[in-house]
């Protein structure tokens, strides 16, 4: 690969940054190497010289250019890219994570609801005592010399079947103590149905909680209606202000949509900060084209755009509040899992895995239904094992438009559902969720060069 090809370079919040992009080093260089780096790959020194003495002093550029020269014997810049491509993965098909549909049923209807509103296009039911357990039990079977597991209580609305939820985890419990594991659980909420009780057994077992909630009052009622069309925003607000009061240290999300009627989403994150909520995702929505509130490639420049301001009052608020926390402009640039799994991502299909209310499992949540994308049951376990394969091969090296992205290994070829939903291919990328993943790396990256 030409040296032009290893980094990625740009300017935001005032910070001038190189990214180096097999090695993972990031730079927050001055204005001249910022410059350099465009030349020198492809010119000597006295070329680089005189296309920029205009600008810098012959003196100035020569130590800046002995400071990338230096970077790069370092392999901190211009590095090599590695071959991992015959890396095996997940060889010995390790299961670490589940998310149970313990609901096909929900009390809302959203209009955006990759779900259909919490059926998954099928019938409304609820997952039993027998298949819950067995979903643990499949997953202690398959998990290997794994100890720390990852289990996500879904829906359609999982407080609609909250009693088995407390079964299970009671029972996962037990499991730990037999097999020597550790059950890690997560529930995602609506919040309608919850109350004192719900909140206290939730905060004292739940390691992670996902609140939904769109934003604003006037766009989350726009988007998020009860099943009689009423808005939904004055029923939740204060049940989840009340749990997260309760849940003090613990982790929590609350995760709003943003479609093409609140491009200005900033706004519902901060509304969401300034309502007492610290720890906010604002996720887009991923629906076909031709719905009014779809994201489509008309609005990706106002999206970006919509991003970097975002990040500008980021800084600004982090630097008074350390805990406030924008789920898309975190990122570990202390390198994190090695190259290869970095080319995986999620490990759908795989590493994890979803189940619905029958036992049918699943690659995740959002294939669930299609059943063609069927991996088999927790009774029988996974049969179909070349969708498996397909899953497993589903990485960088093998996605013709990733090879030459700059951000291959943060986002690791995106999200398989949103590619095939899009796409209906889980190798093709989906174009708009490429260039906003970008972006908000870019904005991460910069909040750091910033914050430290």
């Amino acid at each position: 690969m030409i040296k032009e090809n290893r980094i990625h370079k740009f300017f935001l919040n005032d910070r001038y940054i190189v990214l180096d992009i097999y090695s993972g080093a990031v730079h927050v260089v001055d204005r001249i190497v910022y410059d350099i780096v465009d030349y020198y790959a492809s010119k000597t020194i006295d070329e680089i010289i005189a296309l920029l003495e205009d600008n810098y002093d012959r003196d100035s550029i020569i130590e800046a250019y002995g400071e990338i020269e230096e970077l790069e014997k370092e392999g901190l810049l211009f590095s090599e890219e590695l071959d991992i491509s015959q890396v095996k993965y997940n060889h010995n098909n390790i299961v670490k994570a589940m998310c149970l549909h313990v609901s096909h049923d929900c009390n809302l209807r959203c209009k955006y609801c990759f779900a259909s509103q919490g059926d998954f296009k099928g019938e409304r039911s609820l997952m039993s005592i027998e298949v819950g357990k067995k979903a643990l039990e499949f997953l202690i079977e398959n998990s290997g010399n794994r100890r720390n597991l990852e289990v996500d209580f879904f829906g359609g609305e999982p407080l609609m079947n909250f009693d088995l939820v407390k079964e299970l985890v009671h029972y996962g419990r037990e499991l730990e103590k037999k097999y020597n594991k550790h059950f890690r659980f997560t529930i995602t909420t609506n919040g309608v149905l919850l109350d004192e009780n719900k909140i206290d057994f939730i905060n004292e077992h739940m390691d992670n909680v996902v609140l939904s909630l769109d934003g604003r009052k006037s766009i989350n009622d726009n988007m998020r209606k009860t099943v009689n069309g009423q808005g939904s925003y004055d029923i939740i607000i204060s049940k989840f202000k009340d749990l997260v009061r309760k849940r003090k240290d613990k982790d929590y999300y609350i995760r709003g949509t943003f479609t093409s009627h609140n491009l200005d989403f900033s706004q519902d994150a901060l509304h969401f900060y300034n309502e007492g909520f610290k720890k906010i995702s604002i996720e887009p929505v991923v629906t076909s084209p031709e719905m009014d509130y779809a994201l489509r490639e008309e609005h990706i420049d106002e999206i970006l755009n919509e991003y970097e301001k975002f990040s500008k009052d980021y800084i600004e608020i982090k630097k008074k509040d350390k805990e406030f926390l924008f789920f898309h402009f975190m990122i570990d640039l202390n390198q994190g899992p090695c190259l290869a799994k970095r080319s995986i991502g999620c490990g759908a299909g795989s590493e994890y895995m979803a189940v619905t209310p029958t036992g049918e499992l699943y690659p995740c949540h959002q294939f669930v239904g299609d059943e063609k994308f069927k991996l088999g049951d927790v009774f029988n376990g996974v049969v179909n094992l070349g969708l498996r394969e397909e899953f497993k091969k589903a990485n960088v090296y093998n996605k013709d438009e990733c090879s030459n992205c700059w951000a291959k290994f943060y986002c690791s070829g995106g999200c398989h559902a949103n590619n095939y939903n899009m796409n209906k291919d889980i190798m093709k990328s989906y174009k708009v969720g490429c260039e906003m993943e970008k972006k908000r790396i870019e904005c991460a990256i910069s909040i750091l060069a910033n914050l430290d």
